[in-house]
């Protein structure tokens, strides 16, 4: 049978409407960080906002009203967090990874690597996406919080003050750096 009920169908037309509009507008009030896929929270609430949206459109057993509230608690939850990060170092160490080096003056940092449960072939494919064919000519790939590799050159490394927030290897003599 290809429609159970139009009324069913009907349903799903006015509400996925309204809740497609109820979500616009919150998503354009609370700003661009709210979609913004800078950790694992942010991706957890773009997820959860896409589901809440799906069972308010399949699911005749919630309301607009209840799922407008999903929204809100959702938008509102993330925007606690982000505000509270960018105030609290405690809450942000807890909330943000750190970016992590795995390519340092065109050596691969297989500790590095392993400790982020990646292989070298991914390190190379990004090495090779940005179109560089030669480690040598690699200053720095980073693995960022997001999970995105970011490969910068030896051509493009200028100060390196883009790294900063990044963890250098340690010299060989044991020395931090």
């Amino acid at each position: 049978m290809l429609v159970d009920s139009w009324m069913q169908v009907g349903r799903v037309l006015a509400i996925g409407v309204l809740a497609y509009l109820a979500l616009l507008v919150l998503l354009r009030v609370s700003g661009k960080r709210t979609l913004a896929k800078l950790n694992a929270f942010d991706l957890v609430v773009t997820v959860a906002l896409g589901s809440t949206l799906a069972t308010i459109l399949l699911s005749s057993d919630v309301s607009l009203a209840e799922g407008v509230a999903a929204f809100v608690l959702l938008v509102a939850a993330q925007l606690a967090v982000a505000w509270s990060a960018v105030r609290i170092s405690g809450i942000r160490r807890l909330v943000k990874a750190e970016p992590t080096l795995l390519v340092h003056d065109g050596r691969i940092l297989e500790d590095r690597l392993r400790r982020q449960r990646m292989v070298v072939e991914e390190v190379r494919q990004a090495v090779r996406a940005s179109g560089v064919g030669d480690l040598s000519l690699v200053a720095a790939v980073v693995l960022e919080t997001d999970g995105s590799m970011s490969v910068i050159t030896t051509s493009q490394r200028g100060s390196g003050d883009a790294l900063a927030d990044v963890a250098l290897p340690r010299p060989a003599g044991g020395a931090a750096g």
